[in-house]
């Protein structure tokens, strides 16, 4: 079988990682189109993977707009050339699009609530859409629920094991407390009109007493805080993360992965009517009143609070690697799943299958 994948964000390249090499083991061709957005190039070449790069994202919504027909017409291309079986996309209006023009079934992935215009975009052309089971919304017959999060397809404990030597790279004690701390670019077509920390120098000050402070950044950073900057590879990010305090920041992304790694973890961000972002998020809201391994809060105060007690409390991380053995006991391998049900759909589609079913 032939399939081609579309990559927008770094995060894409973890999740689809370990499905793509499971598909090329079973003999299965395959063909990755991918924008050049942050450190998704770089993640796609220390994987081994060989893919076509369809250029930059752009800013703003007539830049947006112009980059989608741009990106619609080289995915188009490269699919014309590769005559795909079937695609695969992390809610992906460019490859849902060149899906219906080639007449090829459609798999999407999907695990954010608010991403509205991508979903708008993308949702009409998919002939599947998977997402995790505490999804909110309902897409009717072509949901798909899977019992885990799109994390738990690369960070799964069977597909992923820390590596300690991160913390050598780093010049980080092994008995040393230190904390992560994440700002992102607001670019991204679901971030318009949401806010997150607003003065990220008083948010350093609040936490480095408990321990060193690393920032991972989309943006440029004040000279001040550029001291703070995590200076190691994109691919051994989620080593330091495994093995930090505490995780405080604006990725949505990074919140979870943390949570799901046993790492304490806060999100801050809002919408326009200064409520909590988290409270429209199946995935945060599961993770914070069933697993309790992440918070979320509209603002840097209260967030900086939470951050202060568990830092303080020197059980906390023993519990949350407790609270992370519960939250396994109840999920799924993801790239297990994602592998059979590409490789076998449609017929998996019409059945119930391992915690999953049409709806």
């Amino acid at each position: 079988m032939r399939i081609l994948f579309d990559i927008g964000h770094p995060a894409h390249v973890h999740f689809f990682k370990n499905t793509i090499k499971k598909l090329e083991e079973k003999g299965h061709e395959i063909k990755i189109t991918a924008r050049d957005k942050d450190s998704a190039p770089e993640l796609l070449e220390k994987a081994g993977f060989d893919y076509i790069n369809v250029g930059k994202p752009k800013a703003g919504i007539l830049g947006k707009a112009g980059a989608m027909i741009k990106f619609d017409y080289r995915i188009y291309n490269t699919a014309r050339d590769f005559r795909p079986d079937i695609l695969a996309g992390f809610c992906s209006p460019y490859l849902a699009h060149v899906s219906a023009a080639i007449k090829k079934p459609y798999i999407s992935f999907l695990d954010t609530e608010s991403a509205r215009l991508n979903i708008f975009l993308n949702n009409p052309f998919a002939d599947a859409v998977c997402t995790p089971e505490c999804f909110l919304n309902d897409y009717g017959r072509k949901h798909v629920r899977f019992r885990g999060y799109k994390e738990l397809a690369y960070l799964h404990p069977d597909v992923f094991l820390p590596d300690i030597s991160v913390l050598d790279d780093l010049g980080v004690g092994k008995d040393e407390t230190y904390i992560i701390l994440r700002f992102i670019s607001w670019a991204a077509s679901h971030d318009i009109g949401l806010k997150g920390i607003k003065n990220p120098r008083e948010i350093v000050e609040s936490l480095e007493q408990y321990g060193r402070i690393f920032i991972s950044s989309e943006k440029k950073t004040d000279r001040g805080l550029q001291k703070y900057a995590i200076n190691i590879s994109p691919d051994k990010f989620h080593s330091l993360l495994a093995f930090a305090d505490l995780y405080i920041g604006e990725g949505g992304t990074i919140s979870t992965e943390a949570a799901v790694l046993g790492t304490p973890a806060i999100h801050i961000e809002s919408d326009s009517n200064g409520r909590a972002t988290g409270e429209g998020s199946g995935n945060f809201l599961e993770l914070r009143d069933k697993y309790e391994l992440l918070f979320f809060y509209p603002g840097q105060k209260e967030a900086t609070e939470k951050a202060a007690e568990i830092l303080e409390d020197k059980s906390s991380g023993l519990r949350w690697q407790k609270k992370k053995e519960n939250l396994l006991r109840d999920k799924i391998n993801v790239t297990e799943w994602m592998a059979d049900f590409i490789e076998k759909y449609p017929e998996i589609y019409l059945y119930k299958h391992d915690n999953t079913e049409r709806r």
